[in-house]
């Protein structure tokens, strides 16, 4: 009866240990910054959640009053952002990887890599100075003459300070996050799926559906959940455009629209004192929540994809 013996281990060299143990331990920061975070917000929203609800800004019934306005702002301004940016995101990307020329397609990646870069403030002096006012009459048509429809039920705004104008700015914002990562994905569709789609006699676009769309999908989920992340936790943009009230209403051209929870700690927080300051913690904390939530799901729709991607 012959043994067999198990080969040796190669021996790790002192680079390879000292790099293994630095990934090791970023990825140990990370978590437990993570886990900081939760506690801190955790601890700090208690108070306001055992409190009288009379305490609070507003006088509400219970905590989950206060905060249910707030949560559906954040997730309808950045639901309605999404809705309008990934198509347009969509297109550019497939524009740039597979129809534009090689020097258009350099100078429009340049041009979305520097807008991703332009800070939240300087869209918000834009979106209050010129896209508000320029959209009032748009919206005045769309009362007059879709006034039937649930979303643009009069009276319309008279300053344009909508939830829609916050979508508008937000989906401005978040294009180039999401057309950036979908250009990179599209770009690294293997070549040999596309030219065998082509010899097979697909059109371009049919080419797209076909190798460029399937091979790409986790990373277009991953990007819409980025930008959506984006979209989720911005505050300047809120704090300035946005004309809120303590309300849930679907209605995209009112003047009383629903307030997100970053704008609503951004702008009420230099003010806010005693069991308030809790409050706001403890909204921010539903944010937190939310946006793990949102993220997660995205998580489970990506790893369906058994085939390995930066995204999974």
């Amino acid at each position: 009866m012959t043994t067999v013996t198990p080969s040796p281990r190669a021996k790790l060299r002192p680079a390879d240990r000292i790099f293994s143990g630095a990934t090791v331990i970023a990825g140990s920061i990370i978590l437990a910054a993570l886990a900081a975070v939760a506690i801190f917000l955790l601890a700090q929203s208690v108070p306001a959640l055992v409190v009288d609800p009379a305490e609070l800004k507003g006088s509400p019934s219970s905590f989950w009053e206060y905060v249910a306005p707030l949560a559906f702002g954040t997730v309808w301004s950045a639901f309605l952002a999404l809705l309008m940016a990934l198509p347009i995101s969509l297109g550019i990307a497939l524009f740039i990887s597979h129809y534009a020329p090689r020097r258009v397609a350099q100078t429009l990646g340049y041009i979305i890599d520097l807008l991703a870069a332009v800070p939240s403030v300087v869209f918000g002096l834009w979106g209050i100075k010129i896209l508000a006012p320029a959209i009032v009459p748009l919206y005045t048509w769309l009362v007059d003459n879709a006034g039937w429809f649930p979303l643009f039920s009069p009276p319309v705004s008279g300053t344009g300070r909508t939830i829609l104008t916050v979508a508008i700015v937000l989906a401005v914002m978040i294009i180039p996050i999401i057309t950036a990562i979908c250009r990179e994905v599209f770009l690294q569709t293997p070549v040999l799926h596309e030219e065998a789609a082509l010899a097979l006699g697909a059109t371009r676009w049919e080419m797209i559906q076909m190798a460029v769309l399937p091979f790409g999908r986790p990373g277009i989920i991953s990007a819409a959940m980025l930008g959506l992340g984006r979209a989720l936790g911005e505050t300047m943009v809120v704090a300035m455009v946005l004309s809120p009230a303590v309300l849930i209403t679907f209605v995209l051209t009112g003047s009383q629209n629903s307030p997100t929870i970053a704008g609503n700690i951004a702008l009420n927080f230099p003010e806010a004192y005693g069991v308030n300051v809790n409050a706001l913690i403890a909204t921010g904390l539903i944010l937190f929540i939310i946006t793990l939530i949102i993220n997660s799901v995205a998580r489970f729709v990506i790893n369906r994809r058994k085939a390995f991607s930066g995204a999974n």
